[in-house]
């Protein structure tokens, strides 16, 4: 079974034809499927427009707004399928692409990311996704996608459920899949201009992806050494604290410099102090998941 799960905030003009489209899709392609909708506290009327109750469409409801993450996973819990779709349901993205993804799913892919290659959106949304896909993913992450913030992806139900959702690393999950040693491959998907509603995103967006993509750098590279990550940096600061404090010790020891004319002093022991506790943070870090993995192994 193939369950495609659709994440949505005000999108009443856009859903109904996105499900009937999807509909005539799988009844093309002659499989088992499910709809799985989830309304991450909408409050427009959507649910006049939605065609008639039926075995395979499913509606799960927010009481308020949650974030497209965890409308993602709240949808993950509610469905069957062996292969999982995420799909949004802004029609930007063309159901008639999917039998693409399915292809590459039965050549022997875990997960299958589209890339909107001649993407049709204002600059406010193009030029934030371009600095951060090149800047921070490709540089930082070393990504060798073109595309992940594209939200039509398909995968194996198993990588899922490896998969841990918080906050907005849903838009990592092509990356962390692939450090994972899952075979992954992407799709060039037909990218539609908004017709209908208007988008949950803003140029502002790249900020708060910035913080992500460190975030998820650091689970991934740290996650389980955190002092190779804390020490150099708290190396750093009681190094330059310490040579700071020792050259003021030889001033006033040989060359007779009175240490209250030098307020760079206190700079250095205070950056020897800095140093000395994110080490420290290092270690409680080694310490908590060393206590973690005895804890499984116990278990």
């Amino acid at each position: 079974m193939i369950s495609v799960i659709i994440p949505f905030y005000n999108e009443s003009e856009n859903l109904a034809e996105l499900i009937t489209r999807l509909t005539r899709v799988f009844g093309e392609i002659k499989e088992r499927y499910e709809l799985v909708l989830v309304d991450d506290g909408s409050t427009d009327d959507y649910e006049k427009k939605l065609p008639k109750k039926s075995a395979e469409i499913h509606l799960v409801k927010h009481r308020r707004k949650l974030g497209k993450g965890r409308a993602l996973e709240t949808g993950f819990s509610k469905s069957k399928g062996d292969i999982i779709v995420f799909m949004d349901a802004d029609l930007q993205d063309d159901p008639d692409d999917l039998p693409k993804f399915i292809e590459k799913l039965n050549a022997g892919y875990d997960f299958v990311n589209g890339w909107r290659r001649d993407r049709i959106d204002p600059i406010s949304k193009t030029l934030p996704s371009s600095i951060f896909n090149y800047f921070l993913l490709k540089k930082m992450l070393k990504s060798t996608f073109h595309d992940i913030n594209c939200g039509f992806k398909a995968m194996r139900r198993e990588l899922l459920e490896e998969f841990v959702f918080y906050g907005d690393n849903y838009r990592f999950l092509p990356i962390l899949v692939n450090k994972k040693g899952y075979k992954t491959t992407e799709v060039v998907v037909t990218h539609h201009a908004r017709m209908h509603g208007v988008s949950k995103y803003g140029f502002f967006r790249i900020f708060f992806g910035f913080f992500d993509t460190v975030t998820t750098y650091f689970i991934y590279s740290f996650a389980e050494k955190p002092l190779h990550f804390f020490g150099p940096v708290g190396g750093v600061f009681f190094l330059v604290g310490l040579v700071i404090t020792l050259w003021l010790t030889v001033e006033r020891l040989f060359f007779d410099v009175e240490l209250y004319k030098r307020p760079l002093l206190l700079a250095g022991i205070f950056l020897m102090i800095v140093g000395l506790q994110v080490i420290m943070t290092g270690i409680l870090g080694e310490l908590a998941v060393y206590l973690h993995k005895n804890k499984e192994r116990v278990q």
